[in-house]
């Protein structure tokens, strides 16, 4: 079974002149789950990756895979199999023929190119040109080329990026169940809809800087809700949560009872004989906790639901 490893940024920072990208970058991503790279375009997600994966170099600090630089590992392939581009194929080749130059340059045999496209569903259009491929296509052989070598870590940017309703849900269950065999996925996205479904811990960076690292269920931990109750008796109700101890507050719709949940409430109400027409729990969404996560000024310090061990160093 392929080893999953630590993926680890130091202190990591990238200029570009007198543009800071990356800006003290400091995380942990572990194998056996799904990590989220989250941040809107232009967020320099890739720049990070392309630090990891050294393609480009920091500026300061280091990013390293099993605490070992990737210009260093001995069977890069086997160990680390990355898609940061859905269109970095030659359109003259054949999916199978393009697999297999990568296979023979990297010592894995031929045989593996067969099954790796058969996994991600093209083994019937291993022999078209890419050139004829669509986007979606496209990506579904990045991924391939990134399970070539069976390695312990996945780092794909933007995989979902083309690939219609099916292919996504294919997707996510896959790295799900790629994760469960204890590897390390990393997955970048500026779509916080798509890594939630599929994520079990994030990363979000806003120019260049780490916002928030943790859970999916911490990003919204804490965050204050509110049960909207209301009634075609509203005094009765109002006068019946007030009988209980809660001081609502007044709504167009009805009253916000702030310190009870919905069941607490609906239980109330049933006791006393009033009839409700609406009952629901509101509260900050997901997605409400993002947008100001990436919106706020960018001396925001970073949160986190968990204590990463690179905390300290994480600003």
């Amino acid at each position: 079974m392929p080893e999953g490893h630590i993926l680890e940024f130091a202190g990591v920072t990238k200029r570009f002149g007198a543009v800071t990208a990356v800006d003290d970058l400091s995380a942990r991503i572990e194998p056996g789950v799904v990590t989220g790279f989250l941040g809107p375009n232009g967020a320099d997600k890739t720049t990070s990756l392309r630090i990891l994966l050294g393609l480009i170099s920091a500026t300061a600090g280091t990013a390293t895979i099993g605490g070992t630089h990737y210009r260093d590992l001995p069977a890069p392939l086997q160990t680390v199999g990355a898609a940061l581009e859905a269109s970095s194929f030659h359109p003259g080749r054949t999916a199978a023929s393009h697999l297999r130059i990568y296979a023979h340059a990297a010592g894995i045999a031929s045989g593996r190119v067969d099954e790796v496209l058969g996994q991600v569903g093209l083994a019937d259009a291993a022999g078209r040109k890419v050139g004829g491929y669509s986007l979606g296509m496209r990506q579904r052989l990045g991924l391939a080329y990134t399970l070539l070598g069976d390695p312990g870590v996945l780092v794909l940017d933007e995989p979902t990026n083309g690939l219609d309703p099916e292919g996504i849900k294919w997707i996510r269950g896959f790295l799900r169940a790629l994760a469960a065999e204890g590897r390390t996925v990393l997955v970048s996205s500026h779509m916080l809809a798509e890594i939630q479904q599929s994520a079990d811990a994030l990363l979000v960076i806003a120019r260049g800087r780490l916002v928030y690292q943790g859970t999916v269920a911490g990003l919204t931990e804490g965050e204050q809700s509110a049960t909207i109750v209301d009634s075609p008796d509203r005094p009765a109700l109002l006068a019946a949560l007030r009988a209980a101890g809660h001081e609502p507050d007044t709504l167009r719709t009805g009253f916000a009872v702030k310190d009870a949940d919905p069941v607490q409430v609906g239980a109330l109400a049933a006791s006393a004989g009033i009839a409700l027409s609406h009952l629901q729990r509101r509260g900050r969404g997901l997605e409400e906790v993002f947008l100001d996560l990436v919106q706020d000024d960018a001396s925001t310090p970073v949160r986190a639901d968990t204590a990463p061990a690179t905390e300290g160093d994480a600003r």
